[in-house]
């Protein structure tokens, strides 16, 4: 251990730091951390800058914000509701808005960057479903995602709840209602979470206790576990040469990494910056306060909230019925059992694709998405199943526009919501195979020159150029996944479950294109190298 003493500044600071928390230990473990250098992995880095933008611009907000519902007239510089009965949340909102300077840029630049938040964080969770990146050891790491984006949903939820405008009024209304529609327990949760008959008094003050403390904490500490997970785990890496399950090839965090993410997060914050100063978002002084009456025509949520409100509007009428005198009405609470299937199903498909295949290995290297065509037809019936029901939250506007009968509409997103994934499914599921079979092709026989030789007994053939060696790894070095046949256990014997396991695994991963063995590699080189012999056989001749 060296006894000099440091005498810069720079030198000084760094020797406080590290005899009292240890800052090496800190670098040597993060700081050393590599990172691949594909786009795909900046999506979890927009989510994570975004959400830094939406902390704070909301801490500015929280300032100016009052969360009460008591009632006043207006008074402000808003010419068309002056004198109109508000409450104190929505005339604090249209005071930021108005009279506080930036007030507005800043509200927009909330309300864009949690959007965006949303967004990335979806499409990096594609992402790593696509690629298989929740294969162990990630299984946890992919439930933190999933719960992470179940958080996003609820912050954006109680955010655009609290300004009381006739908008988030009909969506606190549609919550009530589901809320009302759950056997037995409904009408007292109604009471509990808005303090007595809706809309009460106490809603707006309970959103924000959640809107700016409970829910915050909850996506720091997931992010922050997400981090840590990162680190303990090497990072995933897609397939190439010289990538193997047991290293990682990229740039360290510091200095590389670590100034690419500064940069980068200076470009998100320009353009969620840009955005909200020239795109008007969420202008509630055109919709007023909120009144339990009214109900403005072609309202729509937010997008990751609008695909439940698009289940709602599409679901039958009459799927309500009773038990015991007791009403059930699944024409309302079956959005909720519908989120929470979906949510369900993604929280167990790391461990159901596991136990399909009795896989316990430790995967650090992607799946191309053509190379696992069931995952990524699942994937896609998935994504289709989601986008339906958020066009039928707009139904009306679609209808409207397209000057179509909104019973036509409904009637169509409901056939679309039972066959469209189906028909996504199978679509994708063929492609799949079929690039599969392009690239065993390309990788056998070299890529297409459109250069036409003809052999010395007549026959024309079209001239292959061979891969380089690493478009070669790409097309050759993966994984594909057979189906596992049923196998008896520890007696002897072969179990119900067991069986219906190894059916679910061959519908699963019975169709595949298996890789190109080094056998058939060599053999393709050989009578590559044949038929060019011949060829400069015949030139010479």
């Amino acid at each position: 251990m060296s006894t000099t003493q440091p005498t810069t500044t720079i030198g000084k600071a760094a020797n406080f730091a590290e005899t009292r928390v240890g800052a090496s230990v800190l670098v040597r473990e993060f700081g050393r951390k590599i990172f691949p250098s594909h786009w795909s992995f900046m999506l979890g880095e927009v989510a994570l800058y975004s959400f830094v933008i939406v902390i704070l611009s909301g801490t500015f907000l929280t300032f100016f914000f009052t969360p009460a519902m008591g009632e006043m007239h207006y008074e402000g510089p808003w010419a068309p509701l002056r004198g109109v009965e508000i409450s104190e949340a929505y005339n604090s909102t249209l005071a930021i808005s108005f009279e506080i300077r930036g007030g507005l840029f800043i509200r927009q630049m909330h309300h864009w960057g949690a959007l965006l938040f949303v967004a990335a964080l979806s499409i990096h969770m594609l992402r790593v479903f696509f690629t298989g990146a929740f294969r162990r050891p990630r299984e946890l790491n992919w439930i933190v995602g999933v719960l992470l984006v179940i958080m996003g949903m609820a912050a954006g939820f109680t955010g655009y709840s609290l300004p009381d405008d006739l908008l988030s009024g009909n969506g606190l209304r549609i919550i009530d209602g589901i809320v009302k529609s759950l056997p037995l327990v409904g009408t007292y949760l109604s009471f509990f979470i808005f303090g007595g008959e809706f809309p009460g008094t106490d809603i707006v003050a309970r959103l924000y206790s959640l809107h700016i403390m409970i829910v915050p904490a909850l996506l720091i500490a997931l992010i922050g576990i997400h981090l840590v997970f990162v680190v303990v785990h090497k990072h995933t890496q897609y397939p190439g040469a010289g990538n193997t399950e047991k290293n990682v090839v990229g740039e360290p965090v510091l200095p590389t990494f670590a100034a690419k993410g500064g940069g980068f997060f200076f470009l998100i914050f320009g353009l969620v910056a840009l955005i909200s100063a020239l795109f008007t978002i969420n202008p509630i002084w055109n919709y007023g306060p909120y009144d339990p009456s009214p109900v403005s025509a072609g309202t729509q949520p937010d997008w990751y909230i609008g695909w439940a409100d698009g289940f709602l509007r599409i679901v039958p009428g009459w799927l309500e019925f009773y038990i015991a005198g007791w009403p059930i009405s699944l024409n309302i609470n079956s959005a909720v059992i519908v989120m929470g299937g979906v949510f369900g199903a993604m929280f167990i498909y790391p461990f159901f694709e596991s136990w399909l295949l009795k896989d316990k290995r430790e995967h650090h290297i992607l799946d191309r998405p053509r190379n696992n065509p069931t995952r990524t037809a699942i994937g896609v019936a998935g994504i289709i199943f989601y986008c339906n029901m958020w066009a039928a939250a707009s139904g009306d506007i679609i209808a409207v526009f397209f000057q179509m009968s909104l019973n036509d509409m409904i009637y169509i997103f409901r056939i679309v919501f039972f066959l469209g994934p189906i028909i996504g499914y199978m679509i994708t599921k063929r492609m799949c195979i079929g690039l599969q079979r392009k690239d065993r092709e390309i990788a056998l026989h070299g890529r297409e020159t459109a250069n036409i030789i003809r052999l010395p007994h007549g026959e024309f053939l079209e001239r292959h150029e061979a891969l380089p060696p690493h478009k070669l790894w790409k097309l050759t070095a993966f994984e594909s996944p057979t189906h596992t046949p049923a196998e008896p256990n520890a007696d002897g014997k072969i179990t119900g479950l067991e069986k219906f396991r190894a059916k679910l695994s061959k519908f699963f991963f019975e169709d595949r294109v298996a890789p190109v063995t080094k056998q058939e590699l060599e053999a393709s080189h050989h009578d590559h190298d044949s038929v060019e012999s011949n060829t400069h056989n015949q030139i010479g001749h």
